[in-house]
């Protein structure tokens, strides 16, 4: 059952006892692919091998390893910008997570002590696919896309004088649960099983491409990295023991439980 790299639609990383693997997902199957890491698949391709799982009998693990970084977009859904009562940014406004914030499909967020509000901001993301820099044809970079929660201490974001701290503790950047080689359209966060962001992708300012561009001109991107492309209006704050999913049509759903850390 071997095919080419273009032989999946979604792909992930999975723990199989105790051995970590690379696989293809169709339905309710992981085709075990040949390569090592996330990180080999992005560089240089998969085949798929004769060797299928039952996804329901896998752990589902954080679909990027540790990317050299993961910048992020604020402001960029106007119906957000609404929201904030703010001004549409002429050019994207970045910042970056550090990439120790990551954690995978099922893992607990954990809300600091420091905090007494946490929010989450449910966010479609990209992953590079190859080194960028200054490049004029942003989508030819992305690899693939997926789902990312960029939760944020709102009571530190206002009184610091930047947000890397309110951004930056640790299990503050949930991302799964697959990578989509196609591209979706319409973000949804729900909490406790209720909704509560639902918008087109469209509804943003700047698209995936731009976003690739703008980037690539200030920094070099490099295969794995993440690039989180806002959230819409509907963010609010998670408690203790609250359940906060994110989904993506096409990449599927991101579900996280809350913490509180004492």
């Amino acid at each position: 059952m071997s095919r080419s790299r273009n032989g999946w639609e979604r792909i992930g990383r999975f723990a199989v006892g105790k051995m970590v693997v690379v696989g293809a997902v169709e339905g309710d199957r992981v085709i075990q692919t040949s390569a090592a890491t996330m990180t080999e698949a992005i560089r240089d391709g998969v085949t798929l091998r004769d060797k299928v799982h039952k996804l329901p009998r896998l752990k589902v693990l954080v679909p990027v390893e540790r990317p050299s970084k993961m910048i992020c977009i604020g402001l960029n859904y106007k119906s957000h910008i609404r929201e904030m009562g703010a001004k549409t940014p002429a050019d994207p406004l970045i910042f970056t997570k550090p990439s120790s914030a990551i954690i995978g499909p099922g893992d607990d967020i954990m809300i600091p002590p420091a905090s007494s509000r946490v929010d989450y901001e449910g966010e479609s993301a990209l992953i590079i696919g190859k080194r960028a820099r200054d490049v004029s044809d942003g989508r030819r970079f992305i690899f693939g896309y997926t789902c990312l929660n960029d939760v944020t201490a709102r009571d530190l974001q206002k009184v610091d004088p930047d947000w890397t701290r309110a951004k930056g503790f640790d299990t503050f950047a949930p991302i799964g649960p697959f990578i989509s080689r196609r591209s979706p359209t319409r973000v949804t966060t729900r909490l406790n099983g209720k909704t509560v962001q639902d918008q087109l992708l469209s509804d943003r300012v700047f698209g995936d491409a731009e976003l690739v561009e703008y980037v690539s001109s200030v920094m070099t991107l490099e295969p794995g990295d993440v690039i989180a492309t806002g959230t819409p209006s509907g963010i609010s704050p998670m408690r203790h023991g609250d359940v906060v999913e994110v989904e993506l049509d096409g990449v599927g759903c991101l579900r996280n439980q809350v913490v509180r850390r004492h």
